[in-house]
Order: C-alpha cells, then sequence, then structure tokens
C-alpha cells in the first residue's frame, strides 16, 4: 500500500520533455521501481551443461570372424546386470570349432609319433654306442695281449733258436773236427766226413738265420704288428664317434620334429580355446544395469558412430570386429559436466551445492555437489578460438525414476557464496559509463543519477557498498529523457576516465552475441545503451567476486529454470 501511494504521487507532467508525449506513456510502473532495503541473498553462478552417466559401459562385437545379429534388445530399454543385450550368429563358429577340434586330434597324434620316434633313436642310439664299446675294448685287449704276450712269447722263441743253433754248431764243429782226424787216420770214410762238414755248415747257416730272424723282428715286424694293433683301436675309437655323430644327428632332427608337433598342437589347442571363448562372445550379456544406447545414436565426437548415413543395429546387421554396437550407462547414478568460463573458474571449488534443471525437465530441480574442476581450459573452437572454459563435474542426487538420460543438455546454478543482511538491488538497476556505476534515484517527480560502489553479487542482485541508504527508491529500467531530473556532474566521469586502466576504457574486443548477452556490466566496461534494459531484456549473467563488480541479470521473462530470482529476505 505504501509503494502504491508513493508511486502514485510520481506523475511526470508534459512540460518536462515537451507536450507530444500521451500521458499514459509517461505513467510510471510499480514494476518499475525498487525499495532499497537490507537483505541476504545467495550468490548464484548459473551455467549450462550436459548430464552424463558416471559409469558407462561399451559392448563390442569381439568376433574375429563374420558376425551377424541374430538379436538385440530395443534401443531405449532398460536392462539388469546379467540380461542378453546381443545374440549373434553362431553357426559359423561352431563350424570351426569343429574343425578346430580335429586339428588338435591330428596334430596331437602327430606330437605323440614324435615323440616315440625320438625315444626308439634314443634306444638305437644307445645300443649302437654299446657294440662300439665292445669294439673298442676288444681292440684295447687285443693290443694289450700282443704286447705282453706274443711279443714276448716271439722273443723267447727266436732266443731260443739262436741259443739252440749255436750250440749245435759248436757240437757240429767239435764233430767236423773229429772226424777231420779220423779221415785222415782212415777209421771213417770220406763220405762220412763230407756229411759232418755239411751238417756244419747248415749249423752255422742256422745261426745266421736265427740272427737275422730276431734282428728283422726287432727292428720291422714287432712295429708292424704294433702299428696294426693301434690302427684296429683307433679305428674302434672311430668307428663309435662316427655312430655317436650319426644318432645325435638324427636325434636334433627327431627332437625338432618332436617340438614341431608340440607347437602345432599348442597352436591348435589354442585356436580352439579361443573359439571356443569367441563362441561365448556370441551372446553378449549386460555387465551392469543400464540403459540401452545404439552405437549410432551417439556423435562419432563422443565415441558413437552416429551421423551420415549411419543404421541403428538390427537382426541381419553384419558387424566388423571390435566394432561399438551399444553403450550402456548406468542412469541410477548420473553426474554433470558444466562449463564455466576461465574468468570465473577459480572461484569453482569441490563440495559447492548446485541446482541443476534438464532442458528434458525445465521445472524439475535436481540437486548435486561440484566434485572436480578440470585441470587445463577447452577452446571455443573454430567458433570462437578465444573462448576458454573449464569442466566442473558435479555428483547428482536425483531419483532415478526422474529418467534422466546421458547427453541431455542443462542448466544450472552454482552456490557460490551468501550475502548476509545487506543493502542491496536488483542488477538491472545498474548503469555504466566507463568504470563509473550509477542508479536512478527517485527525487520528487522524477529521477537523479547517482554513483554507487558495488560489492559482492548474484545473477540478479548486487551489494551496494557506498551511495545508497535504505528507503532509497531506484529505477529498475533505462530512463526516459524528460524522466531525469539530475545528472552526475560530467567531472566525474573524466576523473574516473582518468584513473581507470585503459583495459577498463575501451570495449571489450571478439564479444560473441551470446557471451555479450551472458557478460556483466563490470565485464563490458560500458553503459547498457536504451532499449537493452527493461521488461524481456537480458543482463549480464555470471555474476560478479566477493568485493568484485555487479553481477548481471536474468531474463525476467524467460520460462522457470535453473537461474530462479531469488526473493530477498
Amino acid at each position: 500500500m505504501l509503494l502504491s501511494c508513493a508511486l502514485a504521487s510520481v506523475v511526470l507532467v508534459s512540460g518536462c520533455d515537451g507536450g507530444s508525449d500521451d500521458a499514459s506513456a509517461r505513467a510510471l510502473a510499480a514494476s518499475d521501481v525498487y525499495a532499497v532495503e537490507k537483505s541476504s541473498f545467495d550468490m548464484l553462478l548459473p551455467v549450462s551443461g550436459e548430464l552424463a552417466a558416471k559409469q558407462q559401459v561399451e559392448m563390442r562385437n569381439k568376433l574375429e570372424t563374420r558376425a551377424v545379429i541374430t538379436e538385440i534388445a530395443p534401443e531405449g530399454s532398460r536392462v539388469l546386470k546379467g540380461d542378453i543385450v546381443v545374440r549373434l550368429a553362431q553357426e559359423e563358429i561352431l563350424d570351426k570349432i569343429k574343425d578346430a577340434k580335429d586339428k588338435v586330434n591330428t596334430t596331437n597324434s602327430s606330437s605323440v609319433a614324435a615323440q616315440q620316434s625320438l625315444a626308439i633313436k634314443q634306444g638305437e642310439k644307445q645300443s649302437e654306442l654299446d657294440k662300439a664299446d665292445v669294439a673298442v675294448r676288444i681292440a684295447q685287449l687285443a693290443l694289450q695281449g700282443w704286447l705282453e704276450g706274443e711279443v714276448v712269447n716271439k722273443r723267447q722263441q727266436l732266443s731260443l733258436a739262436n741259443e739252440t743253433a749255436a750250440i749245435n754248431l759248436d757240437r757240429l764243429k767239435g764233430r767236423f773236427e773229429e772226424s777231420s782226424k779220423l779221415v785222415e787216420q782212415g777209421y771213417i770214410a770220406k763220405d762220412e766226413f763230407e756229411k759232418d762238414r755239411i751238417a756244419m755248415i747248415e749249423a752255422a747257416a742256422k745261426v745266421k738265420q736265427g740272427a737275422l730272424d730276431l734282428e728283422v723282428y726287432e727292428k720291422y715286424t714287432y712295429f708292424q704288428e704294433e702299428a696294426k694293433k693301434q690302427s684296429d683301436l683307433e679305428q674302434a675309437r672311430a668307428e663309435r664317434a662316427r655312430v655317436e655323430e650319426k644318432f645325435n644327428a638324427e636325434l636334433v632332427k627327431a627332437q625338432a620334429d618332436l617340438e614341431s608337433a608340440n607347437f602345432q598342437l599348442t597352436s591348435a589347442r589354442d585356436r580352439l580355446q579361443n573359439l571356443e571363448h569367441q563362441f561365448t562372445s556370441t551372446t553378449i550379456a549386460a555387465p551392469i544395469d543400464g540403459l540401452i544406447v545404439y552405437a549410432t545414436s551417439i556423435d562419432s565426437s563422443n565415441g558413437g558412430r552416429g551421423g551420415g548415413d549411419a543404421q541403428p543395429p538390427q537382426v541381419g546387421t553384419e558387424l566388423k570386429p571390435n566394432e561399438l554396437v551399444v553403450l550402456l550407462p548406468d542412469t541410477s547414478n548420473m553426474v554433470a559436466n558444466l562449463k564455466v568460463s576461465e574468468a570465473l573458474s577459480g572461484r569453482i571449488k569441490p563440495g559447492q551445492r548446485v541446482t541443476l534443471y534438464s532442458d528434458a525437465m525445465p521445472n524439475q530441480a535436481v540437486g548435486g555437489v561440484v566434485t572436480t574442476v578440470s585441470v587445463l581450459a577447452a577452446s571455443g573452437g573454430w567458433r570462437d578460438p578465444n573462448r576458454r572454459e573449464y569442466t566442473v563435474k558435479t555428483s547428482l542426487e536425483a531419483d532415478p525414476s526422474l529418467g534422466l538420460k546421458p547427453a541431455m543438455r542443462c542448466k544450472a546454478e552454482i552456490l557460490l557464496g551468501r550475502v548476509e543482511d545487506a543493502l542491496n538491488i536488483p542488477v538491472q538497476a545498474i548503469f555504466r559509463q566507463g568504470p563509473v556505476a550509477f542508479v536512478y534515484v527517485q527525487e520528487g517527480a522524477g529521477f537523479a543519477q547517482r554513483q554507487v560502489e558495488l560489492g559482492r553479487a548474484s545473477e540478479l542482485n548486487i551489494e551496494i557498498v557506498k551511495g545508497l541508504s535504505a528507503g532509497d527508491r531506484v529505477l529498475l529500467r533505462e530512463p526516459k529523457s524528460f524522466e531525469v531530473t539530475t545528472k552526475l556532474d560530467p567531472s566525474v566521469f573524466e576523473m574516473n576516465n582518468a584513473s581507470a586502466p585503459a583495459a577498463a576504457m575501451r570495449p571489450p574486443m571478439n564479444v560473441t552475441p551470446a557471451a555479450e548477452a551472458n557478460a556483466t556490466p563490470a565485464e563490458t566496461g560500458r553503459e547498457r545503451p536504451a532499449g537493452e534494459r527493461g521488461e524481456g531484456r537480458r543482463r549480464g549473467g555470471n555474476g560478479a567476486g566477493e568485493g568484485g563488480g555487479a553481477g548481471g541479470g536474468r531474463n525476467r521473462d524467460s520460462a522457470p529454470g535453473p537461474a530462479s530470482r531469488t526473493t530477498p529476505n
């Protein structure tokens, strides 16, 4: 009632701006003026982003052979852990498993045969080596027997023959001498004398022959027989070495054949095991509870294969090896990936409360908590290369029955803090010219410009540190020319402009319409022109820090959403 009375008294006369303005156009609406008072408000940072599942499983085709879908769960349906999601044709892989089993049996037989062949060769080698060892031993004994027996016996025989011949020669010489005397005396015939002489000559020849035989034996025969015996021993040893080398070579080949057969057997078994494992992969079950999402429904930049003429998988679809078929997000535990400008990322801390609204359900608020802030900023891409944004991950306290899904767009408010019991006004009451912030304060039938010092701000409200008092009434829109009764001294602007940094004096560069719509007056560094304030306009968007400049308002005519207006206490 008090506000209505005060507003009723504010009727401007036509003489202020000429008599051409209609009286109804000059009437001051009740919603155009705000009474300054102390109250509390939350500092909220409006952001946007998209939802994601905290846990998401990729389901791929693990078959190395031709894979054709015979059954697949409908997209959008919910499945429980263990439910069948995809079935693939099994006939081809069953045939391969049968062939692999035959291969295992064949290679197993080859391995057994190779092992037996190796054992046989090992036995033959030992047998032949035993024979060769016997031959060597016989040759050694023959040499030893010859040295210790035959040689000794031969030498004894030759020595005995020589001694016998010498004795016989001496005997015949004596007889010959006696015969010589007897033949002279005529006691014996001359023929008998000649016989004694012949016998003596023969005995002398035998003595010489015996000495010659002994000399020949010691010089020639002994060494000849010794060489023969040594040669026999060496030949026996060489034959043993040849037998060993021969069988070693055959054993190496037999061992290589066995290893090759075992390798083929191992390969065949591994192949069979792999095929049997792949056979189990023809049935793809859900490893977790989740929502069926076909890979063709997801943009390729997010790991899917959607876009273009990609067709959703269905019965008869042939899949490539390791092709992504289904994504299974667990929608019972959702998170939000929110985008925050680089300038404001330092104010976001883990543990801050978040209120979120999905675009699909704009009237359903979901609570949450900031969990992490990305370490590096992402650029705006080719559309806005100067833009830098950080990703803020937020855990949500959402009821699974809400039906939130990954990739849903959302808007949110991050609670940066709360301003308690402070003078504050709506942000749309703030105007700027360079670094100077001012408001239009009601004075009688009009409004006067008044410089103010700003403090902490939210999207809708801003703290007034200096320049206003409780009970002052400020204009919430751009005033018409005839409504302004008093303006600030131009020297105020000149003095502030002279002392302000150069960056604060020049307009922002490369500001896109969207960025400008969400920028605060402190960020733009200029007063908004007429027509941008009032009903249906968009002011600022990201607020200001503790002790910083003003934050911006929201579109006052926008639909209910995450940036709902905070009512002063």
